[in-house]
């Protein structure tokens, strides 16, 4: 009864401090939508919670910044940007099927009905034509779309329409897309969801992905070069200040650790234009069972891969599953013919 009691007034300003917020920002009535802000302000305050102890205790950083007010600006300059970054690429979008699918057939329906008015106009009759999108229940994910059309046409031969039409939004997955859970969306080329940006991974914005945690890792290799400076500097300081700018110091070295692991991994899958859904999953994706080890079906060769990963982006750019035969192809032994011709490239 006693934590009750205590818990109760505590209880009560959170929700008053909750339904002032929402009032001012309508936005943040929604729970999921104060999460994801809330993460997000959690990260901004770490940056600056991890800068700020270097300018406040380190008394040799403050004169270099007098002395050398270029290098401070240098470095604030990439904490900047790497927040920038990082609310870039939480606000862009991922590239979303439902976005695809109305473009292609607004596409279709006017270029019809440009079609349809020429030749009303050449034959000069008075006739009214009226035609119906979709099934006889109205369905965008309608099986004689010209979306679906365009969909079919990238799986093998013989697939099923059903077997790759999404059961939670009823519309047909290209290649490499997959429904989000989380954001309850199909996203194009569906990499995962980031917790920390709110959204997820797709082909829209995994280059901005990537230029987000490089930058995280310039700022952090950065500012654990800042903290030794400071640790092995023979300025008089207390001892507790040592103890906190130790303890600050190896958390940050963990989690630069972890960034750089995920930048390399992040290359690897652009070198070889995977997913890390696809890489994880790769068994529970029909149209990857089959595919011999050690073969990658959608890469196009190092130097296309990056070229494509870096200019296409947000362009629905959509990926055929390549025949078995080539994948066949793919898998025999490098020669040094092969090698000669950069075969990999």
């Amino acid at each position: 009864m006693t934590n009750i009691g205590f818990c109760s007034p505590i209880r009560g300003f959170r929700d008053t401090i909750c339904g002032c917020c929402s009032t001012i920002i309508p936005c943040l009535a929604d729970p999921e939508t104060r999460s994801s802000w809330g993460l997000k302000a959690s990260l901004v305050m770490l940056h600056l919670l991890y800068v700020g102890v270097l300018f406040i205790f380190d008394k040799d950083l403050i004169r270099k910044t007098v002395e050398e007010p270029w290098y401070t600006a240098a470095y604030l300059f990439v904490l900047l940007a790497t927040l920038a970054q990082y609310f870039i690429t939480a606000g862009t979008s991922p590239g979303y099927v439902l976005d695809s699918m109305r473009a292609v057939n607004d596409a279709h329906a006017a270029f019809r009905k440009a079609s349809e008015s020429k030749q009303s106009a050449s034959n000069g009759d008075t006739s009214l034509t009226i035609s119906v999108e979709g099934d006889q229940f109205g369905r965008t994910g309608s099986f004689n779309s010209p979306w679906t059309k365009l969909v079919m046409d990238m799986y093998p031969p013989g697939s099923s329409v059903r077997t790759w039409t999404c059961s939670h939004c009823n519309i047909v997955q290209p290649p490499r897309a997959k429904h989000c859970h989380d954001c309850d969306k199909c996203v194009l080329k569906f990499d995962h969801h980031c917790v920390w940006l709110g959204t997820c991974i797709g082909q829209d914005n995994h280059f901005r992905f990537w230029w987000y945690i490089f930058e995280e890792n310039i700022l952090c290799f950065w500012t654990v070069i800042l903290y030794i400076s400071f640790l092995r500097s023979h300025t008089p300081r207390a001892w507790w200040i040592d103890a906190i700018m130790i303890l600050f110091l190896a958390t940050l070295i963990m989690c630069t650790i972890f960034i750089f692991l995920l930048l390399i991994f992040h290359n690897y899958l652009i070198l070889t234009n995977q997913t890390t859904f696809e890489l994880v999953r790769k068994r529970r994706i029909p149209y990857l069972r089959g595919v011999p080890a050690k073969v990658f079906p959608f890469s196009k060769g190092i130097c296309r891969n990056i070229s494509e990963f870096c200019c296409t982006w947000g362009k629905h750019n959509m990926e055929s599953v390549p025949p078995l035969e080539e994948l066949e192809e793919r898998s025999r032994p490098y020669t040094c013919s092969d090698v000669l011709c950069c075969r990999c490239c």
